[in-house]
């Protein structure tokens, strides 16, 4: 078992009057092969964790420490991250003009695991998620993200995770912007993806909806840059009958 380990995290974030503090103090801990929720209200600090984890250059940690099984993941240049086993499926995807999905990938997965993909099996395997992402087989052939809607940008997210095939996954409100078919794809992709690996997920949401669909182990809620709260999926149903307001009062 590998265990992704957040300690005392603090994080900070530049802004027009200068350095916030958004993380005050954040510890989680998440195994291999379990799915752990985040949810919390707008502005407690779930995106930052992701971009934090990942290494997004204006997300400075300013104390607290992360490991991947052992190894210190903030010494880490982001591809070292990538390479390590993490993986970030963003909020808003970007496009890029000129790169093909099937370039993107490829090269991708190469970068992460040192050596190209056998390109039958790669070819056979990167066709089938496409089919049961209900991906167009014609996506292969376009540039990345663009002109995809939001559903086809969040499929391609999941498409990447299936395909580079990393320790831990953190999901960043891969369920906004979906109705319920393509909500019902994309969960699919995920717990997919968990089937037959050791996966850890990280799934930051607002709503419960996806939850219905991935069935998390651990639920914790998030608020004021702090785990206020963790419990169960049992945790999740009563947010969504209570929602913030008792943490809010609390912080």
């Amino acid at each position: 078992m590998t265990t992704l380990s957040i300690k005392d995290l603090h994080v900070s974030v530049e802004t027009e009057t200068g350095a916030k503090e958004i993380l005050k103090g954040l510890t989680l801990d998440i195994n291999s092969t379990e799915t752990h929720a985040i949810m919390g209200p707008n502005g407690s600090g779930k995106s930052t964790l992701a971009y934090a984890l990942a290494g997004h250059p204006r997300y400075e940690v300013t104390s607290g420490s992360v490991t991947l099984g052992g190894e210190d993941v903030l010494e880490m240049t982001v591809d070292e991250r990538a390479k390590a086993g993490l993986f970030l499926a963003m909020q808003y995807p970007v496009e890029v003009p000129g790169v093909t999905v099937t370039n993107f990938l490829r090269t991708a997965k190469t970068a992460v695991d040192g050596e190209a993909p056998k390109l039958r099996t790669w070819t056979k395997e990167l066709s089938a998620s496409m089919k049961n992402l209900r991906m167009d087989p014609d996506f292969a052939s376009r540039s990345v993200n663009e002109g995809f809607s939001g559903g086809e940008k969040k499929r391609h997210e999941i498409l990447q995770m299936q395909m580079l095939k990393p320790q831990f996954a953190v999901l960043d409100e891969t369920d906004s912007g979906l109705d319920v078919d393509a909500l019902r794809v994309v969960s699919e992709g995920v717990n997919a993806a968990k089937e037959n690996s050791d996966l850890g997920v990280l799934l930051i949401t607002h709503y419960t909806r996806i939850l219905q669909y991935v069935r998390p182990d651990h639920v914790h809620v998030l608020v004021n840059g702090r785990v206020a709260e963790s419990g169960g999926p049992e945790l999740a149903d009563r947010l969504e009958s209570e929602g913030y307001d008792r943490f809010l009062v609390e912080a």
